[in-house]
């Protein structure tokens, strides 16, 4: 179209739209397509595509980024007349929407985002071409299509695990060994509203390369945020508590491995009752467990670009605990996000 203002009918291959933004808490991350410039995660801006949709993430009780009703080779361009049309996932207009910032030029922002606003966004541009030499005026047309996906932070807990000498499987000792140091650990990250659960130690005969035989308490517990206290402890914090609870059971896990490290000198001070049972140097390890609130779960298929998240069931899915998977309903149909049952 020579001579004429606006953007051409075919747009330049080598000009991609964002393939999928993860938005939390005021900072956008994206997973650039090859060609993509990424000038634009700063800005808090996500441009739509008019070949695919785009997956935009965003994190529970925030704002999403600014969506916008134009591809990144079109807002490099004088736009004459344009006119933008917002329709949330009902296929209702956004336009007077409580939850809905729109911008005289084109950009959508979902105010405090809930699972239940999840779905598809879709935006109508149209516009105007001016040939220069005859003033001919062609209509353009170009829609643009955002699926937009409210996540969580995954509930981190940690599987830990340490092993003891003893001098026989059978003695009664052990057990009150176990207690006893289970009781101390608590003690420990008390303070960090954490608590130990699933304790447990097993005694084994080991046979040594040197032709010996040892016996090792096997002892597994896990650290857990979720103890009497933490929902005070949320009321403190803003919206959801996700970033609190993890962080204070990992300070928990690690003060855990701290105490092991320091282990020699507490068990010479404090298992008076105990003294032929030992910490095997080393043998201390600490593995993260994460999980999901009901109605969330992880899939890295779906959701390459958020695997780490904890994802809104979509609809036909929905997942009733604190599993890391959305399950298929086999019969009655789910169809809203963040499903807890398929009823």
């Amino acid at each position: 179209m020579a001579g004429g203002e606006g953007r051409p009918r075919c747009p330049p291959g080598a000009l991609l739209g964002m393939a999928a933004v993860v938005a939390a808490a005021g900072w956008v991350r994206a997973e650039p397509k090859r060609e993509q410039s990424v000038d634009l995660i700063g800005k808090n801006e996500v441009y739509g595509d008019t070949r695919h949709e785009v997956n935009v993430y965003v994190k529970v009780f925030t704002n999403s980024p600014f969506l916008v009703c134009m591809d990144l080779a079109l807002s490099q361009e004088r736009i004459i007349d344009p006119n933008y049309l917002w329709l949330g996932p009902d296929g209702n207009d956004l336009e007077g929407q409580r939850y809905a910032s729109l911008t005289k030029t084109g950009k959508l922002m979902i105010m405090g985002f809930r699972e239940s606003m999840s779905g598809a966004y879709t935006c109508t541009l149209s516009h105007k071409v001016i040939e220069t030499s005859t003033q001919e005026e062609t209509e353009m047309v170009e829609a643009y299509k955002f699926m937009v996906y409210a996540y969580r932070e995954a509930d981190h807990a940690y599987q830990l695990s340490v092993r003891f000498s003893t001098m026989h499987c059978k003695l009664k000792i052990n057990g009150l060994f176990f207690k006893k140091l289970i009781q101390i650990l608590n003690s420990t990250i008390s303070h960090l509203t954490c608590h130990i659960t699933k304790s447990s130690y097993k005694c084994h005969s080991i046979r040594t390369p040197q032709n010996s035989l040892r016996h090792e308490l096997f002892v597994n517990f896990q650290v857990n945020p979720f103890t009497p206290g933490w929902e005070e402890v949320c009321h403190k914090a803003p919206y959801d508590c996700e970033d609190v609870t993890n962080r204070k059971v990992r300070q928990a896990a690690e003060r855990i491995g701290k105490f092991f490290h320091q282990l020699r000198h507490i068990l010479k001070y404090e298992f008076h009752t105990a003294p032929t049972i030992q910490y095997v140097d080393k043998s201390f390890s600490m593995t993260p467990i994460d999980s999901c609130r009901p109605g969330f779960g992880k899939n890295y298929h779906t959701h390459q670009n958020c695997a780490s998240c904890c994802v809104v069931c979509g609809p036909g899915t929905y997942s009733p605990n604190n599993e890391v998977t959305c399950r298929t309903c086999a019969r009655a149909r789910a169809r809203i996000y963040g499903a807890k049952s398929c009823y």
